[in-house]
């Protein structure tokens, strides 16, 4: 009988290519959905788990609140201070690594090469038990010139990974020194919030260890390890007991000194939350710090397209069903009971379910790249088969198809045999499920196209708003300090391809200073020489730019953008005074600048001010011709090799370091638009569905109607009109719902996009274009059937 039913199943499906292509098509795509989507928050929920003991390790963390309970600052960091402190202190904390992220010179016969590394404890590996190829963490970092390499970089300088014993030439206090290979480790998993490729020893000196200031000093990761069964929130009250105790004489001379009135506050972040926190997240040297919204998003939006994915193979084995109403009488006419029929429907199901599983995997392997390109990682598809995944496939399998399977089976195995016989059995009902779900499948799909439309014109508003400078044909260069600036710009300018050249600091600096006697004021400070302004057309409209010609310019005047001037309340902003009292430094305001988006277009533009110390220069900045580039590149990297020979080279182009700040954008924007395709895509099989099962029940009438003489169109208007109406109400629907979603998004925007009308308008007309599309195929091909075929009786 099995083998029987097989037959049957292979059979129908022969028999019904088009109709079995879509259905498998539809579970396949929604199941592929569904595993890409699960290998993505299966990676981000077993970030750093892999760790032995990662249950007792703990990071901690501080914020900084003012007197009236407002957060000043919280981080992840802490100091140099923190760690032997809190260890001394609190019997709880077993021991501490202190992990700093680094950047070191190596020297590789004449060439300097750049390289990621970190500064650690020596007893990294005792509480981070990352697995080593080669060497013994207990003693790996024991000695102040040891260095550990990953895998990759060991076969990057020596061609080997068993390199133990070999040196490289490490550059420190601008000399280079030769650092042992004294382990070499294997590269960390994806999902690590520590990828280390180079460690060396932290050292620290005698006046930094015993220095109580730093208690103050934010720089590094602390993590302590607890002792088992310790009570993470009585370690806290331990902490900050001890912290107030033995910081008491540190915070009245910071408060004396800075007018520091907020209070710090130390706790525990445990290891394995920091890749999804949202307050306190991976930074200096740790990575891939994620927002968990993400995986929520992607798993409602896989969750429903595998539901209707599901629902879709409901209504289109259903929309069948009277093609297969004769084989169902004849199989009760000779004996079969209900019990028989719904284990062959249900049999069917699973083959078919089945073979989209085999599909899907296939689909999900072929995606993956574009998928890990998406979601920046490096998924396999062997992540998913552990013990737990397998037997959840194996669930989801079995509920499929069962789902899939059973109303229709429990639908057709209820055919009366006599009517099915005499081609009487029409289905009957209002379809207000079928119906329902259109609704709820064109809405979401609406809400989807719409919000893909929202990110990308935000995005493209991002990208290419007019920034206050011109970013075009420009490229920095760091690492130009020191008397190698003037020759470096000298040797530049000689190139009739190179139109200008400036110098300023590497990065942004925040700081404060007291502005009209006491007032004090939080800003960016930057340091840029004469000819930064002009490079980048930045407008002065007050005062002068900095100038050659005023030798106490590098010494005592700045330039502030207007957002200064509006936040110190001045009128006339040349002229006055800015005092760095903690440091016994005043400016005077030489000019005021246009303001301009120095930083990322998610800020406002805050208060900035600019100083003419060549100290902190760092960075070449530099303007070629348009076109030039191919040209130009390598003169500017072989003179830069010849004057400083022993930092490494590289470069970047001002306009695309900007755009690479909406990476977010641009990724949630590929993100939608996937899911808005598949979604409109599988709401169509489901809407072709519903007019194949209305054409089936409407037959006699549309017989009737053309042997009366109604045209085509008019009885393919007749049959596409119900469904055209369920499109149009989803669209009432989502359309106030996607406004609001819109608006409340966008505000998080301080620069944004408008929300016009046509937007909305545009996305509405091509849902139902697509509906429309979707539902005219089988109307006109039911309204151009021959009359006789449905009118006759046998």
């Amino acid at each position: 009988m099995f083998r029987n039913y097989l037959k049957t199943a292979f059979r129908n499906l022969a028999k019904n290519k088009v109709y079995s292509f879509i259905n498998i098509a539809g579970l396949s795509i929604g199941l592929a959905c569904a595993m890409l989507i699960l290998l993505y928050t299966k990676d981000e929920a077993s970030y750093d788990r892999f760790l032995p003991g990662v249950n007792n390790i703990y990071r901690i963390v501080s914020k900084e609140v003012n007197p009236d309970g407002s957060i000043l600052m919280q981080s992840g960091n802490t100091g140099s201070f923190h760690g032997p402190a809190f260890a001394s202190g609190v019997p709880e904390i077993v021991s501490f690594v202190r992990f700093q992220g680094d950047y070191v010179n190596i020297k590789k016969g004449t060439e300097v090469l750049g390289q990621d590394a970190h500064r650690v404890d020596s007893n990294f590996f005792s509480i981070m038990q990352f697995p080593l190829v080669y060497g013994n963490g207990k003693t790996a970092l024991q000695q102040p010139d040891a260095i550990v390499l990953s895998e990759t970089v060991a076969r990057k300088f020596f061609g080997s990974a068993d390199v133990v014993g070999k040196t490289l030439q490490l550059q420190r206090n601008g000399t280079f020194k030769p650092y042992t290979v004294t382990a070499v480790a294997k590269d960390c998993p994806q999902n690590s919030s520590i990828k280390f490729q180079m460690l060396t020893k932290m050292e620290l000196s005698a006046e930094e260890i015993s220095d109580r200031m730093n208690w103050f000093n934010f720089f590094l990761n602390t993590f302590v390890v607890l002792a088992p069964g310790a009570d993470a929130k009585q370690v806290e009250k331990k902490m900050m007991r001890f912290y107030e105790m033995d910081a008491r004489e540190t915070i009245k001379i910071v408060a004396e000194k800075y007018n520091y009135k907020a209070k710090a506050q130390y706790t525990l972040q445990p290891y394995t939350d920091i890749h999804l926190s949202k307050e306190y997240r991976a930074d200096n040297g740790m990575v891939g710090a994620s927002n968990p919204m993400y995986s929520y998003i992607l798993s409602g939006i896989a969750l429903f397209i595998l539901l209707i994915a599901c629902i879709n193979f409901v209504n289109l084995t259903v929309a069948r069903s009277l093609k297969r109403a004769r084989e169902i009488g004849v199989r009760k006419v000779i004996g079969s009971d209900r019990r028989q029929l719904i284990g062959q429907f249900l049999g069917e199901s699973y083959i078919l379910c089945f073979i989209a599983f085999v599909l899907a995997l296939g689909i999900a392997q072929l995606l993956l790249p574009f998928f890990n390109d998406l979601s920046n990682k490096a998924l396999s598809l062997t992540y998913l088969f552990d013990v737990k995944l397998v037997s959840s496939y194996a669930a989801l399998f079995l509920v499929t198809g069962f789902l899939a399977g059973f109303y229709p089976a429990l639908v057709l195995s209820g055919f009366n045999p006599v009517e099915t016989l005499y081609n009487r059995f029409r289905l009957t009902g209002k379809n207000y499920l079928q119906r329902s779900l259109v609704v709820l499948q064109f809405s979401l799909a609406t809400l989807l196209i719409i919000a893909t439309v929202v990110m990308y014109r935000q995005f493209q508003f991002l990208v290419s708003k007019d920034l206050g400078y011109n970013d075009k044909h420009v490229l920095t260069v760091p690492n130009v300090t020191g008397n190698k600036i003037a020759v470096f710009r000298q040797e530049l300018l000689k190139n009739p391809n190179i139109e200008q050249v400036a110098i300023r600091n590497n990065g942004f600096n925040v700081t404060l200073a007291r502005i009209n006697g006491n007032k004090e004021l939080e800003f960016t400070m930057d340091w840029v020489d004469a000819d930064y302004l002009p490079l980048y057309k930045i407008p002065v409209i007050q005062g002068r730019n900095f100038s050659r010609s005023f030798s106490s310019d590098t010494a005592s005047a700045v330039i502030v953008n207007e957002a200064f001037v509006k936040a110190a309340g001045w009128k006339d902003a040349v002229g006055q005074v800015v005092d760095f009292w903690y440091n016994n430094k005043k400016y005077t305001v030489v000019g005021v600048v246009k303001d301009y988006h120095y930083a990322a277009l998610n800020e406002v533009i805050k208060p900035q001010l600019l100083c003419n110390n060549e100290d902190n220069f760092g960075l070449a900045v530099i303007r070629i011709k348009e076109g030039s580039a191919a040209a130009v590149l390598p003169f500017i990297e072989q003179q830069y090799k010849s004057i400083v020979p022993l930092q490494p080279y590289s470069y970047e182009f001002k306009d695309i370091s900007n755009q690479r700040q909406y990476e977010a954008e641009a990724k949630w924007k590929k993100m939608l638009l996937f899911g808005a395709v598949l979604t409109i895509f599988i709401s169509c099989i489901g809407l072709f569905g519903l007019s194949v099962l209305a054409a089936e029940k409407r037959l006699k009438e549309v017989g009737v109607r053309k042997v009366l003489g109604a045209s085509v169109t008019t009885i393919a208007t007749a049959l596409s009109k119900d469904f055209l109406l369920l499109v149009v109400i989803s669209l009432f629907i989502a359309m106030p719902i996607a406004w609001l979603l819109a608006n409340k998004w966008l505000q998080n925007y301080p620069y944004r996009a408008a929300l016009s009308w046509w937007l909305f308008a545009a996305a509405g007309a091509g849902v139902v274009l697509l509906a429309l599309l979707t539902v005219s195929f089988q109307a006109i091909r039911a309204a151009m059937a021959k009359p006789v075929k449905s009118l006759r009786t046998e």
